[in-house]
């Protein structure tokens, strides 16, 4: 080992520590990582639509002369010259990056033509790069097209050995095509593909009106292009100001049919999925739904995908309804998917910036005039170093006999000729090595010809360089090619995959209940609350067990897929799914764990929801009011607030409206029968007066029919009636005090005895 020969620094025998301020490090250090994530790994240029990844894949293919009408060559070369040369990343990073440029169901016109195993849409990952092969497509040849000649900036590789382009000419509209993801620090991107076709139609049109706006746009690209197709629910004005803002989010469906069986029996098949999603995870997720018994109306799921998708989605029976199997599956999996749109890039390689799709499509725009002016500047000045030899040359043929004497006889013929014909010193260059074969006629012909032809050239650029129109007219041209070969046409290999479509209208309480097996259960609720769901109806209760110190309270038969309102002592009405209430085993639940509820009120009562129904609300203090059923249901666990009610005046009673009169009977057995049409429906409310009391409050209430008579049964269970002609001793108006109760009326002053 060698000494060191390095000398000591010059501390005074110290140990040569600064001292450095940590919160100043620290910050300048994430900042330098933070720049380095956004500019040099995770966002897009707008300009090219390439990371640097990508673009040093395309250029080190460029440089191994891997073009898209040469042999493939092994993807382990092109990986090792890209970290070698360009990328000094992992190899495996490199690699996965190359991939996915040549996945036709991740990128929509693939920058990479591959040849072996590269994945599958079941998310297989690609063989390792000594097996596989890769070169270019079309697509990468339009973004390197005048790379060679001056069209951008060049800078220092890594170690300085090479150069490599800071962005790419980038004629094809890679950036909204093939769209892009990335997660930087403090910042995102997410752009979905596009159609090139579309792209192309919207830039044609931003060249003649730079200031259309982006509902103007959006005719010529109404939405993403997804390689693999499905369907966009999203409505125009959704779309429009996603484009608008440069965030939103585009929800996206698989495409399907139902295919006849024959004898009224049919299945459904998905032929396209939404973009970026497994299908084999997919499928997956189905069957555990299936397992888990939460899609009833399905049988099976078979994936019968060969080249091109086909899942096979069999009903339980030829009754189902496809749409509302459909949409029970478009909620539970990723069938609808939600693709978000956030076109966070970095504006002209140097700016992070979240940009609207007009900023985009100009920004491109503006990056291929300043591609074809450089390019117009390095032709032009070849033209005219070519013209200046050939300027030599032609002096040289008209002095032809003049210029091989000076050659044959001066030491130093160079310095004669510059002096004689006022030649440069490439000029004279050019002259002295020409062959004597090129001394005949023909060859001073051509040079002529070329020398025309060049000048006639040469006068073209110059106007084109100062020409914006022509320019424009250039770059429009160019665009019109770029759009003829991907052309959308029907039947075209470029068409259009994804279509757009209304979400179809279904019955969002159908489709709940589509993702419930239906079975039958009893619910039963117990004195201090507590709830419990056992299967099957059951008629006989009493040999129900309850914790110490509590009892029964309610029990009603129920179907799984019904929804169960309960209204407490408070005024207050929830809602609770018959599915998620807990089994039969053991004694339930306390309510309250699965709703907000006071720790002051109880549970006054339940009951199966039925939307057709009025319930009449009564209060303790002899208060009431009607309320359609549908107004009780609660979305929350917070429920909602029915009757205003303050204590000690609690809701009480709560019964099904029927018929056309109502009777009530106070504590203190006085009965009245009024005409139902004086009470009001109301969504809520503390109610109007019912009866009135001097002591006590409401004992019970009933609907009924007048013309059927008022029935009530005492307590052993022998019925009474009293007809309309009858009851005329109680008729009388709502909140009046009633007369006494009619001989042979239970003693509990209820109707039911």
């Amino acid at each position: 080992m060698g000494k060191n020969l390095t000398p000591p620094p010059d501390d005074d025998g110290g140990d040569n520590i600064l001292p450095v301020d940590l919160k100043a490090a620290l910050e300048e250090r994430y900042l330098a990582y933070a720049l380095s994530t956004i500019m040099h790994r995770a966002l897009p240029d707008v300009r090219d639509g390439l990371k640097p990844v990508h673009r040093r894949i395309i250029h080190a293919m460029s440089e191994m002369g891997i073009r898209p009408n040469s042999a493939f060559k092994k993807c382990a070369r092109i990986v090792g010259d890209v970290i070698g040369k360009f990328h000094p990343h992992g190899d495996q990073s490199v690699y996965d990056a190359l991939v996915r440029l040549a996945q036709d169901f991740s990128q929509r016109y693939p920058v990479v033509d591959g040849q072996g195993n590269f994945g599958n849409i079941d998310g297989d990952s690609a063989a390792a790069y000594r097996y596989t092969e890769a070169r270019m497509t079309e697509v990468a040849a339009l973004l390197l097209e005048g790379v060679d000649q001056d069209a951008v900036d060049f800078r220092a590789t890594y170690n300085e050995e090479d150069e490599e382009p800071t962005v790419l000419p980038g004629a094809f509209p890679n950036l909204l095509a093939n769209g892009a993801s990335g997660i930087a620090v403090g910042m995102a991107t997410s752009i979905p593909p596009h159609n090139a076709h579309e792209l192309c139609d919207a830039a044609l049109h931003l060249i003649k009106h730079p200031d259309a706006p982006v509902e103007k746009l959006v005719e010529f690209v109404p939405g993403p292009d997804f390689p693999t197709g499905g369907v966009i629910i999203d409505g125009r004005e959704s779309i429009i100001d996603a484009y608008k803002t440069g965030r939103g989010g585009f929800r996206v469906r698989a495409k399907w049919e139902t295919e006849d069986l024959g004898r009224g029996g049919y299945q459904i098949i998905i032929t396209e999925i939404p973009f970026q999603v497994q299908k084999s995870r997919l499928i997956e997720k189905i069957a555990e739904l299936l397992i888990a018994r939460k899609l009833p109306l399905l049988e099976d799921v078979r994936d019968e995908s060969a080249e091109d998708i086909r899942v096979v989605l069999v009903p339980k029976n030829r009754t189902v309804d496809a749409t509302l199997l459909m949409e029970s599956l478009f909620r539970l999996t990723e069938l609808e998917s939600r693709f978000p749109l956030n076109m966070n890039v970095l504006s002209m390689g140097k700016v992070p910036k979240v940009m609207a799709l007009n900023e985009v499509l100009l920004e491109w725009l503006q990056h291929r005039k300043d591609v074809l002016i450089r390019r117009s500047r390095f032709r032009l000045a070849a033209i005219e170093r070519r013209l200046e030899i050939l300027g030599g040359l032609l002096i040289a043929y008209l002095n032809l006999d003049e210029v091989i004497r000076i050659i044959r006889e001066e030491d130093e013929p160079k310095p004669v000729m510059v002096a004689k014909w006022q030649l440069t010193d490439v000029q004279v260059e050019a002259i002295l090595n020409m062959r004597l074969r090129n001394l005949r006629k023909l060859e001073e012909f051509e040079i002529r010809k070329e020398f025309d032809e060049l000048t006639k050239e040469k006068a073209d650029i110059d106007a084109l360089l100062a020409s914006d129109d022509k320019q424009w007219k250039v770059i429009e041209h160019e665009i019109q090619d770029v759009r003829k070969n991907f052309a959308k046409g029907k039947g075209k290999p470029f068409a259009r995959l994804t279509q757009f479509a209304d979400a179809p209208e279904a019955d969002i309480e159908a489709i709940q209940q589509a993702m419930i097996e239906k079975e039958p259960i009893t619910v039963v609720i117990s004195q201090k609350g507590w709830i419990r769901a056992l299967k099957g109806h059951i008629g006989d209760t009493s040999g129900l067990t309850f914790k110490e110190g509590d009892g029964f309270k309610i029990a009603f038969p129920a179907q799984t897929t019904d929804k169960i309102l309960l209204l407490t002592t408070g005024g207050k009405a929830y809602t609770l799914g018959a599915d998620k209430l807990p089994g039969g085993r053991g004694h339930g639940e306390p309510i309250r764990i699965m709703v907000d509820m006071e720790n002051d009120q109880d549970v006054l009562t339940a009951f199966v929801h039925d939307p057709s129904r009025k319930l009449l609300l009564a209060s303790t203090a002899g208060n009431g009011f009607i309320v359609p059923e549908t107004e009780l249901v609660a979305n929350t666990r917070k429920g909602k607030q029915i009757m205003n009610v303050c204590m000690p005046d609690e809701a009480k009673l709560v019964i099904t409206v029927a018929g056309d009169h109502v009777a009530i009977v106070g504590e203190n057995r006085k009965l009245l029968v009024f005409p139902m049409a004086q009470l009001p429906e109301m969504n809520r409310g503390k109610g109007v007066r019912l009866q009135r009391y001097k002591d006590g409050g409401i004992s019970d209430i009933k609907c009924f029919a007048i013309a059927d008579g008022l029935t009530w049964e005492d307590s052993a269970g022998r019925v009474f009636s009293k007809n309309k002609d009858e009851l005329l001793e109680w008729l009388g108006d709502r909140a009046t005090a009633g007369r006494s109760v009619p001989k042979g009326f239970p003693r509990s002053g209820k109707f039911s005895g």
